[in-house]
């Protein structure tokens, strides 16, 4: 039947924005119990480091493996898998924390990180294959959830921190709805997707493509995911110790100053859908990588915490539509959408791993303030690349522009 295919692709839309939201809220919650955790396993700020590592080690394997999974067995037992992890994650780090056991806690912690790395490359590419179905930009609302998400755990665990609300159920709790929207959302979530069959994979052999990792445009689009993946994660890991260190605020003003940034993320990736259908995908990224940059320098330079407060805001809109807009460029940037995607998110979230960790060695020397230099720095090349996500014109446009005037 004629509506069948839409009334297919809101299901799609609706269970993507449940599985977007459950990491944002988990991630909240465990980043704004850090300080109890710490406290209940007794670890100074080199032993935090190390359970900590936990955290990288799983993003890497998760990561790494998630888009091969994905041309293997398609984007729905990924998208089990990794966010079933998260789900148990939770209950895990918790259960460390209040038995004082370090290891359990760097364990859960792993496993988190696997479930949120691989899991979220596959259901990137499950919604750039929702947004070239539906012909509408997609990926800006649903990276919108996982902001929404943090805002709505952060929160959560800033009420909980007040009231003393023990970690290990508050966890649980919020594992528990994170179990409830998984079980939803796989009910409408295909088989298949992204899926490379071996007959495929045979007749690409037959007629060999140069490997997508050799496409410049490509190479160029992940640059810019690198950039604003880099953005988003330095004010997801250090933005309450900056304002905490280098502009004099309290610790409760620097969580909320975290907050006011997720809801600018949210506001950005929820309202750019249509700005971006009007205006087009680069122009919207490279005024979005512009705001990032202002509000990057504003606070890096500027001692001053209202100017701070104010910047916040232009960072996080800035950030909010990079990444959805360059892994929906990726997509579109030639054949094999699904693989582009995948590469381009692994470039993505290995910035997500990387660079604040790399932030905070440089900070150690210079300052916090002074160290986003280096993320303004980043952030100004992709304003530089966004002309790359450009559509490309269809092949008969081509034609027409070579063809020679009568």
């Amino acid at each position: 039947m004629p509506v069948a295919l839409p009334v297919s692709l809101r299901a799609r839309r609706w269970a993507l924005y449940a599985l977007f939201l459950l990491p944002g809220l988990s991630m909240s919650a465990w980043v704004t119990r850090t300080p109890a955790v710490r406290d209940l396993l007794d670890a100074s700020t080199a032993q935090m480091g190390l359970v900590l590592f936990g955290l990288s080690v799983g993003s890497m394997i998760g990561i790494l493996s998630s888009g091969p999974l994905v041309m293997r067995l398609g984007t729905r037992p990924v998208v089990t898998v990794g966010s079933g992890l998260v789900v148990i994650a939770l209950p895990v780090i918790a259960l460390g924390a209040v038995t004082g056991q370090p290891l359990l806690t760097a364990a859960g912690l792993a496993l988190f990180g696997a479930g949120m790395g691989g899991g979220e490359v596959a259901m990137n590419v499950e919604g750039a294959d929702v947004e070239r179905l539906g012909g509408r930009p997609f990926l800006p609302a649903l990276h919108g959830c996982f902001s929404l998400g943090t805002v709505i755990g952060a929160g959560l665990g800033i009420l909980a921190n007040a009231a003393r609300f023990p970690v290990l159920p508050h966890l649980v709790l919020t594992s528990v709805v994170g179990l409830g929207l998984l079980l939803w959302a796989l009910r409408s979530i295909p088989a298949g997707v992204g899926r490379v069959t071996a007959e495929e994979r045979a007749a690409q052999s037959a007629t060999p493509r140069p490997a997508i990792w050799k496409d410049t445009r490509l190479l160029l689009i992940g640059g810019i995911v690198l950039a604003m993946a880099l953005a988003e994660g330095t004010a997801n890991d250090w933005l309450p110790l900056i304002m905490v260190d280098g502009h004099g605020f309290g610790a409760t003003m620097g969580s909320l100053v975290f907050a006011l940034f997720a809801a600018s993320m949210t506001v950005g990736r929820f309202a750019g859908g249509p700005i971006v259908a009007r205006v087009g995908r680069s122009r919207v990224l490279m005024v979005s990588a512009l705001f990032a940059a202002v509000g990057l320098t504003l606070i890096a330079f500027v001692d001053s915490q209202t100017v701070a407060v104010t910047a916040v805001v232009l960072w996080g809109l800035g950030a909010s539509l990079g990444f959805p807009l360059a892994l929906s460029a990726a997509g579109d940037s030639g054949p094999g959408s699904a693989a582009r995607v995948a590469l381009a998110s692994t470039i993505g979230y290995l910035a997500f791993l990387v660079g604040p960790p790399t932030l905070g060695f440089l900070g150690e020397a210079v300052g916090l303030r002074h160290a986003l230099v280096v993320p303004l720095a980043v952030v100004l090349v992709a304003v530089l690349l966004a002309p790359s996500t450009a559509p490309r014109p269809a092949p008969e446009e081509q034609a027409e522009e070579l063809e020679p005037a009568r």
